[in-house]
């Protein structure tokens, strides 16, 4: 059924008293008007949207100077996971309407996909959706190899496979390569690491309901790594570039893994398990291990990993760690440039002495007197990645999915985190 849009235009003028001190967004004859008076622009553009979706207006049409970043803040506001949305866009110019065009693809692609429930998406799917929306986007450029189940313990992923072996559906990994170069032998500059865990009951070290009710957005990380290399490849990238999907459920059941197991890494770390809850690293281990065999200029790994960063930042920033200043740094500039929230958390050489086992080299949890659990849970992966003080980066994704609806946000996953980590790729 076609219906009638409901024009949408910009003012920088106040809003007539009539509307409210601090009203943002009135109605008239002609439609609804946005006034960006007083604040950051692009904040307002999207709490407005967020108004306007609340009302219920479900076809829209944009008039009057909407510019790239004007355009796509509506539709970070506008957009919910349930019901369709119709947009007319605003005119813009071709480059501009090229980046649009793939936002809205890739980014979208991010949101929907965490927002699947985990039913719809297994360890397997979700590897088999990356390597779609890569080969679109990448074509004959990008090769995979997706090795699962029992082929994983046989060529030694041992994190992955434990933390996977205890559900019905396979863990699965991810490896991917994307090659614009065409020579076989040419050095890999980046390296991509994402936490794939499709379901999150904590294993044995059960979550209550009330943390478990978000866990199909425990794959987070993967989802925000694949759409950064499916935008940076959009924007033109032109170096080679690695991506690894650690993808697996943590269930309960007789074959699940128990606290007290030791897992033996083929880097020849071993590690105790003392919290079956903390299982994404775990997993990501297996991917840097591989990762830092190419030896790349740039190792980056995300994971929605710990709620310790949750608690630090809220769902508003992505929690950021290196042991390199200028890289961390330079990932900041990165995100402030694409208008994304991004605060770096410490992480010195003592965190990684915070995991003492009496059975293995490293325990999976810090000890009780070390309480910094963001830190000491980037200080672990730091123990799988060769040249961990230069070069690699970790994101806690803090702030990839909201429980519930905010004032510029719809409840369910933001798609923050692509754009910065893509800009990266691109310097």
């Amino acid at each position: 059924m076609t219906t009638t849009p409901m024009n949408i235009t910009l003012s920088t003028a106040a809003a007539d008293a009539r509307w409210g001190e601090k009203a943002i967004l009135t109605s008239n004859d002609s439609g609804l008007t946005i006034h960006l008076n007083g604040g950051d622009p692009l904040a307002i553009i999207q709490r407005a949207a967020r108004k306007i979706d609340g009302q219920g207006i479900r076809h829209v049409s944009l008039r009057g100077e909407w510019d790239l970043e004007k355009s796509w803040a509506f539709w970070q506001g506008y957009r919910g996971p349930k019901g369709e949305r119709t947009v007319d866009w605003a005119e813009l110019n071709d480059a501009d309407g090229r980046e649009f065009t793939h936002r809205l693809k890739i980014i979208d692609w991010v949101r929907d996909t965490i927002n699947l429930p985990a039913e719809d998406l297994s360890p397997e799917q979700l590897t088999r959706r990356a390597v779609d929306l890569l080969k679109d986007i990448g074509g004959d450029k990008v090769s995979y190899r997706i090795t699962k189940g029992d082929d994983l313990r046989e060529q030694g992923y041992m994190g992955l496979h434990t933390v996977g072996r205890g559900s019905t559906r396979s863990p699965a990994l991810l490896a991917l390569d994307y090659n614009p170069t065409g020579d076989d032998n040419a050095p890999v500059f980046a390296c991509l690491v994402g936490k794939g865990i499709t379901f999150d009951t904590g294993g044995y070290s059960l979550k209550p309901s009330s943390s478990m009710d978000s866990m199909k957005s425990d794959m987070g990380g993967a989802a925000t790594l694949t759409g950064s290399l499916a935008l940076a490849i959009a924007r033109g990238l032109k170096k080679r570039v690695k991506l690894w999907l650690c993808c697996a459920d943590n269930m309960v059941s007789g074959n699940a893994f128990r606290l007290g197991d030791i897992i033996r890494y083929r880097n020849g770390k071993t590690v105790e398990v003392m919290n079956t809850d903390a299982e994404g690293r775990l997993v990501l281990a297996d991917g840097l291990i591989d990762a830092s065999e190419q030896n790349p200029e740039l190792l980056i790994d995300a994971a929605t990993l710990t709620g310790a960063a949750k608690t630090a930042l809220g769902n508003d920033y992505h929690a950021l760690f290196s042991f390199d200043d200028a890289l961390a740094q330079s990932l900041l500039e990165s995100a402030a440039g694409e208008n994304e929230p991004f605060w770096r958390l410490p992480l010195a050489e003592f965190h990684r002495n915070h995991l003492p086992s009496n059975f293995a080299d490293l325990n999976n949890i810090a000890a009780p007197s070390h309480t910094a659990g963001a830190s000491s849970a980037a200080a672990f992966l730091s123990h799988f990645v060769k040249s961990y003080q230069k070069g690699w980066l970790h994101i806690d994704c803090s702030a990839t999915y909201r429980k519930g609806a905010v004032d510029q946000w719809s409840a369910g996953a933001t798609g923050l985190g692509v754009r910065s980590v893509a800009n990266l790729l691109l310097k």
